[in-house]
């Protein structure tokens, strides 16, 4: 269970304030951005200063908010380049980033400048891809990251804890925006059944 850091409001306490690194990862239908957008929400209770950055492909439920599956939201400001965050997020006491793995490889050096600068750095995003292997920088940043919670889904075929995003379709493209016309949450057994049977049946 993720215990959430104590932050204060801007001026409390002595001395610098110090940064971190939070990561919140797991497959698709598993609640990581909800759990982002739950975080951020308190540190706007908190009165601290929020900016909130999401890749601009990402258009699938809004052009501008984040939005979780369950239809939750909170506004962003979507960007092409991981280095654009450092300018807009200058002013910020928190940061949050979502559908991380959809970033370049800038981002870890981003997200750990943003926490050397004293900011609290929140980062959702898949830990691994249609295949089942490591997304993007996803795995840099769970090691750099002072706070690792991994969330999951329920698997749609047997209703065990699912890790995996099991694609539908026969694509090999590892960026595939999708819904769950595309993707289902998979547990380990069932993920690599379905792998295998698509390899059998192409």
């Amino acid at each position: 269970m993720f215990i959430e850091p104590h932050f204060g409001r801007k001026g409390e306490g002595k001395g610098p304030k110090t940064g971190w690194i939070e990561v919140i990862c797991g497959s698709m239908f598993s609640g990581n951005t909800e759990e982002l957008i739950r975080r951020l929400n308190r540190a706007f209770i908190a009165q601290q200063h929020v900016e909130i950055f999401k890749p601009i492909v990402d258009t699938r439920y809004h052009d501008l908010d984040v939005v979780s599956h369950n239809e939750n939201k909170i506004r962003s400001t979507p960007v092409q380049f991981a280095n654009d965050i450092l300018l807009l997020a200058s002013n910020s006491e928190v940061v949050g980033i979502d559908e991380a793995q959809f970033f370049d490889d800038q981002l870890v050096e981003v997200c750990i400048k943003l926490a050397d600068s004293g900011k609290r750095v929140i980062v959702a995003g898949l830990d691994m891809d249609f295949s089942g292997r490591p997304f993007g920088s996803m795995p840099a940043l769970m090691a750099v990251a002072e706070f690792v919670t991994k969330v999951h889904a329920i698997c749609v075929i047997c209703g065990d804890v699912a890790s995996y995003s099991f694609r539908l379709n026969q694509s090999k493209e590892q960026v595939l925006l999708g819904e769950t016309q595309e993707y289902e949450a998979r547990c380990r057994r069932c993920f690599t059944n379905g792998m295998r049977e698509q390899k059998e049946d192409p």
